[in-house]
């Protein structure tokens, strides 16, 4: 199992998820060696000092014996403790995401941009997405990904034909360059909160093939549901989040746990193969927030309360209406405020 690193986290924060996820060996390269804390004294990997040892290593595939439950990643979220919690994602939740799923056909003619830093969940969609297809992974700098215009022309010199922006990225992207799009197979947004008039305006400038509105927590790892937009009507005031992803369960509940009529807001509830195994070394937590599946027949399954409230429009779908809790989204990044 893996534990993305940001190099740009503050020294304590990446001293703290060290120690917490018990990790043996640390990778880097050359421009992010000095960002390791003081207090790593574990092995190291420098893939740039190293290349010519590395490269001798033999070719073939490993045989891991992992399977379908083991642990995929430890991902980390602000926690309201103040100090981050680290969320276990199991192999079998990677594969739901990307492979032979329903709102999304990636294939080896794919070339996936990768805007989202590893240590942030989007990121599992975009290399999983690419690498797990045959496709390719174009890695967009963080200095063009902050300039539309240059992450518009980023894009068409690269052909990426499939890409995930925060809500806030997107909508700065509708503002300063609306035909960014044009050629792109798949173009996905979420994360926060949506504002109709950016939708409207990448659809009537210049839209991509397919312009899909995603939603979901790291606890389900990435996407939970998706909502194919092809018009968003003058009188709109927020694009519905959707049905949920193949090997998905989603529910609108009270505080009882019972589902609630259409039209009225609840919780929603999420079950199925992308749910997280725990939250790391908090067993309380973990019992909190993932709790027994009322409406499966299946012994031990589960669902996450996401403390988000929606409701089910008429059509079925659903739409976003807010938190239960005081936690709050900045430009995707989910904080909270505790």
């Amino acid at each position: 199992a893996y534990v993305p690193l940001d190099p740009d986290a503050p020294p304590g924060r990446l001293a703290f998820m060290l120690e917490d996820a018990d990790v043996v060996l640390v990778v880097t390269q050359d421009d992010f060696r000095a960002h390791l804390p003081a207090e790593w004294a574990g092995p190291v990997i420098n893939v740039d000092a190293e290349w010519s040892a590395i490269a001798q290593s033999p070719a073939a595939n490993v045989t891991s014996g992992v399977t379908a439950g083991h642990l995929a990643y430890i991902m980390y979220t602000s926690g309201s403790t103040g100090q981050p919690k680290g969320i276990g994602i199991p192999q079998r939740a990677v594969a739901r995401l990307v492979l032979e799923t329903d709102y999304i056909d990636l294939t080896a003619t794919d070339r996936v941009a990768q805007v989202a830093t590893s240590s942030f969940d989007a990121a599992t969609f975009e290399l999983w997405g690419a690498l797990l297809n045959g496709g390719q992974l174009v890695i967009i700098p963080k200095t063009i990904a902050l300039s539309p215009r240059d992450l518009a022309a980023h894009l068409q010199q690269h052909g990426v034909t499939a890409i995930f922006l925060t809500t806030a990225l997107f909508n700065h992207m509708a503002r300063e360059a609306p035909r960014a799009f044009e050629g792109v197979r798949h173009l996905l947004f979420g994360g926060e909160a949506v504002d109709p008039r950016w939708v409207r305006e990448v659809l009537q400038v210049a839209p991509p093939q397919r312009l899909l509105h995603v939603y979901g927590p790291t606890e389900n790892t990435t996407f939970t549901t998706w909502h194919l937009t092809e018009t968003v009507s003058p009188g709109e005031m927020t694009v519905p989040i959707g049905r949920p992803i193949a090997n998905t369960q989603t529910y609108v509940l009270d505080r009882a746990m019972q589902p609630v009529p259409v039209g009225v807001y609840g919780e929603l509830y999420i079950g199925g193969d992308g749910l997280a195994r725990d939250y790391l070394k908090r067993p309380a937590l973990t019992a909190e927030k993932f709790v027994p599946d009322p409406f499966s027949k299946i012994p031990g399954s589960r669902l996450y309360r996401t403390g988000d409230m929606v409701r089910y429009r008429p059509d079925g779908t659903v739409e976003f209406q807010g938190r239960r809790d005081h936690q709050v989204k900045v430009r995707g990044y989910r904080i909270e405020l505790g």
